[in-house]
């Protein structure tokens, strides 16, 4: 449980406790928990409510399809669907909305991570009909934001990158600004290899991968989740209903393929054991998903999109370094390093697993 406490904290706690209390009786409850608290989302529980307060700057319109989507009856037994509530339902400035409290992934038993479920789930949801028009997929656009947060926790005086790294003259590597130190000094930021790798793995991306163009071909239009991991599912009802897909902030049409790359990306970089890869894989192509072939090599389509959250997932932990003052951890660094194996690659080159 994360002990921040906000306005918006406060006024999600209120909110939450006052749908899951009984008027008129005697409170007996717990204290709100907070589940996340971050710019891009706060989450807080009260009994079996859950309220979030999306970003300020989130597409209303997107998310009220968004939203729509997984109320839709075509997904019930696929996404949680949401709870609707009396007004006022948004205390804050930020769109709130509110949910049926579901039991998360356990994080201390990796054995028990149900990859098969997620994957029949995934291709489920890819099979289906979109139910009415939906905004883009965010998956890219996520990436996209990745990257430009970690050039902001390093935003500042540039200084020239080494001869033989692979990147562009507008990719200097910063300093910050207030960092007075003399050539030597050993508090010197370094001419972090690392980001540079990031950057190089960033622009090896076609457009559509950067979120700078729609995704191509056919099959571009499918429903997807956006920003598939573990996280993502809960069981409900709690504790032992089945699984369903949660968050739909990244929600949208777009490549199917795209909530295959962050398990395709772990399983390169060697976070995701061979045979939960299999599982996963296996699973998805026994529920009919539309992202890979039913047999065969799946790379050339999952290539893209798993080099894509490699970037992603280094180039934010890079910002969470900076903004923390220290070193990345084991599982931050092998995906780094995936980033400098991506980017010695030519595009034609640049398929199947990058370990």
């Amino acid at each position: 449980m994360i002990t921040t406490q906000t306005s918006v904290v406060h006024d999600l706690g209120t909110l939450a406790h006052r749908l899951s209390h009984p008027a008129r009786t005697p409170c007996v409850c717990e204290p709100p928990q907070v589940l996340a608290d971050r710019p891009d989302g706060t989450v807080v529980r009260s009994g079996a409510i859950v309220a979030k307060a999306h970003a300020a700057d989130t597409d209303r319109e997107a998310l009220a399809a968004r939203i729509a989507l997984a109320a839709a009856p075509q997904l019930a037994g696929i996404l949680l669907p949401p709870l609707t509530a009396p007004e006022p339902a948004a205390p804050t400035t930020r769109p709130v909305t509110l949910w049926p409290l579901g039991a998360p992934v356990d994080p201390t038993d990796p054995g028990a991570a149900p990859w098969a479920e997620a994957a029949d789930l995934l291709a489920r949801l890819h099979r289906t009909e979109p139910p009415f028009p939906l905004p883009p997929m965010r998956g890219p656009a996520k990436a996209a934001r990745a990257v430009a947060r970690m050039r902001a926790a390093l935003r500042g005086d540039t200084i020239t990158p080494p001869r033989d790294a692979a990147v562009e003259p507008g990719d200097a590597i910063a300093l910050p600004r207030d960092a007075a130190v003399e050539p030597g000094d050993a508090t010197a930021p370094p001419r972090d290899p690392a980001v540079l790798s990031v950057l190089a793995g960033w622009r090896s991306l076609p457009a559509w991968a950067r979120g700078e163009a729609p995704a191509p071909g056919p099959g571009a239009d499918a429903l997807c989740h956006g920003d598939l991991h573990l996280g993502q599912l809960v069981r409900h009802p709690a504790p032992d209903g089945p699984w369903l897909l949660i968050d739909m902030d990244d929600a949208g049409v777009g490549d199917p393929a795209w909530d295959l790359g962050r398990p395709a990306a772990w399983y390169a970089a060697g976070l995701l054991a061979p045979e939960d890869w299999s599982t996963f894989l296996d699973a998805y192509r026994a529920a009919g998903g539309p992202a890979v072939p039913a047999d065969g090599d799946p790379w050339p389509a999952l290539d893209v999109p798993a080099r894509a959250l490699t970037v992603q997932t280094a180039a934010v932990a890079l910002a969470k370094c900076a903004a923390e003052q220290r070193d990345p951890d084991d599982h931050e660094q092998l995906m780094i390093e995936s980033c400098a194996r991506i980017a010695t690659l030519p595009p034609e080159l640049a398929t199947g697993p990058a370990s």
